[in-house]
């Protein structure tokens, strides 16, 4: 697509306030093939007073009119299904059959389901002698990651309309164009004007006045923890809600009666989809010692069918900052089996797909977010020891338990401290809640308990 020089707000294309751009670069070869304008305070300003304007209309309009936009919406997204795959590929660098099937298949199942949540929802009960009504909490400022650009909007923005709220996004400033198209696909949704607004810019200055801005009820953030941190400080002092998806470390336990072959190749694949740039990725692989040689072998073996399957890391900074925490991995004592610091090309921002043995909970790779195709294998000796190193970090957002009785599996995960748990594999729910524990996060995307992020309670006694 080509980019738009404006900012979409009040349900047009306008100029930015100031004249500086951002430059948007393929990953694969270090090009720039588009520039979009570095929105600031103004521009933030512009776009929450015209969300402001169109939030009386919009949360008064009928929950059945929300769903049929959501489910145009959603129409648009299938028919541009395509160019949004190439867009995300462009700007991202994911191999194109993974743009197909996750970067543009997933948002279009999540906007489905909101579609269908917004007709059915119960936004009025009979509780006694009450009635309680859910209300639109207001305007929402959504700041959205790179990792999985159309998802994460999706995921924000479908929810918010579907409660009757009105949006002001500011996308991540790596993949501005999927955030663009989308826009698109909103005004051609038949969406109404102000109600859904989207500016372009840098996190510390766009991002943090959307945050900090007196006309946004709630901020609705999915990034690093330190800036979850930051955001949640500032909306503090405003009380201001804030709904905070942040980091992971999520552990893929592997009990000893599982079939160990398939966790552990399920496994690394989890890692190596979208170049291990997940929040909620697998990247600890727990195996009991009686198991662990065997598992080191059928990981590696694993790793190795990935070589020239994944994409780049999203940018230069990324790329070094991966590279360095696989160096420190190596110098904190962990054994290399797979790949490793070494960049496998010349050109683009390639990491190898890496898979380290003789980890110990301690060490730095155990413990903080890598954001690459990086797998710690670390052993334990019985399930109390597991479920320790399983919950031995900061950090709660995802997980896997593996075991030959599911009950087994299930008896464990509910252990775990996470906030969701695959169990055997156990395939993706549009509907089922996503949000951490601990540092992970505060709040639900997805589902009915993602539609209840953006409502608030009003209760009235007869």
């Amino acid at each position: 697509m080509k980019a738009h020089d404006g900012m979409y707000i009040d349900g047009a294309w306008r100029p930015a306030a100031g004249r500086d751009t951002i430059a948007v670069v393929n990953p694969v070869d270090e090009q720039v093939i588009a520039e979009v304008p570095a929105g600031g305070a103004e521009d933030v300003d512009a776009a929450v007073r015209a969300a402001r304007a169109a939030l009386p209309g919009w949360a008064a309009t009928a929950p059945a009119e929300r769903a049929a936009r959501i489910a145009a919406l959603r129409d648009v997204l299938v028919a541009r299904k395509d160019e949004i795959a190439g867009t995300v590929t462009a700007e991202l660098g994911a191999p194109l059959p993974f743009s197909q099937a996750v970067h543009a298949g997933v948002p279009i199942l999540v906007a489905g389901s909101y579609a269908e949540l917004a007709a059915s929802y119960a936004f009025e009960e009979k509780v006694g002698n009450s009635t309680v009504y859910a209300e639109p909490v207001g305007v929402v400022g959504a700041i959205t990651p790179w990792n999985y650009p159309l998802h994460q909007i999706v995921a924000k923005v479908a929810p918010a309309l579907a409660a009757g709220c009105t949006v002001v996004l500011k996308p991540a400033e790596d993949t501005p164009l999927t955030a663009q198209l989308f826009a698109e696909a909103v005004h051609e949704a038949g969406v109404p004007a102000g109600v859904f607004n989207l500016v372009t810019g840098l996190g510390p200055v766009a991002g943090q006045a959307l945050a900090e801005h007196d006309g946004v009820d709630l901020v609705s953030f999915t990034g690093s923890t330190a800036v979850g941190r930051r955001i949640g400080a500032a909306a503090g002092a405003a009380v201001k809600r804030v709904a905070l998806e942040l980091g992971g470390k999520s552990a893929n336990v592997i009990l000893p009666s599982a079939d160990l072959a398939r966790a552990v190749g399920v496994g690394v694949a989890n890692v190596m989809g979208n170049s291990g740039q997940t929040c909620s990725a697998w990247t600890r692989m727990l195996v009991h010692t009686s198991q662990y040689d065997e598992a080191v072998a059928l990981a590696a073996e694993a790793a190795a069918k990935y070589g020239d399957r994944i994409g780049p890391l999203v940018n230069a900074k990324q790329h070094a900052r991966v590279r360095g925490y696989i160096e420190k991995g190596v110098a904190e004592g962990a054994r290399l089996v797979a790949g490793g610091p070494e960049a496998p090309r010349e050109q683009g921002y390639f990491v190898s797909p890496t898979v380290f043995a003789d980890v110990t909970p301690e060490m730095t790779v155990a413990q903080e977010e890598i954001f690459g195709p990086v797998v710690s294998l670390i052993r334990y000796e019985d399930e109390d020891d597991a479920l320790r190193i399983a919950n031995g970090t900061v950090y709660g957002l995802a997980g896997a338990v593996w075991a030959g009785d599911e009950a087994e599996a299930v008896a464990f995960a509910r252990r775990m401290d996470t906030g969701q748990v695959d169990i055997n594999g156990g395939r993706f729910n549009p509907l089922a809640p996503f949000g951490g524990y601990k540092q992970s996060g505060v709040g639900r995307e997805l589902g009915a308990h993602g539609l209840a992020e953006y409502l608030q309670t009003k209760s009235l006694q007869f």
